[in-house]
């Protein structure tokens, strides 16, 4: 005998779904990130990076986020009707 979840229930799975669909969107954009900036900074793996590789990567990730969050409020706008 199947029970049918009731509306809290229901509510606490949407939300469970929402923040783990959140999740996986948070760890693409660091996989991309750390894909990214480590291609374009590293051009010899070795044991540690140098200061030049250092800021490179620091720089790229920066400047990766500011253009994430430009994007994102660029949608919100539009979305927004802005």
């Amino acid at each position: 005998m199947d029970a049918e979840p009731d509306e809290k229930q229901l509510k606490e799975l949407q939300s469970f779904m929402e923040t783990e669909n959140q999740k996986a969107v948070i760890q693409a954009a660091i996989g991309k990130l750390t894909e990214t900036c480590f291609d374009k900074c590293v051009h010899k793996p070795g044991v540690k990076l140098d200061a030049t590789e250092a800021n490179c990567i620091a720089n790229c990730a920066g400047r990766y986020l500011d253009t994430s969050v430009f994007v994102v409020n660029r949608m919100m706008a539009k979305r927004g009707g802005n």
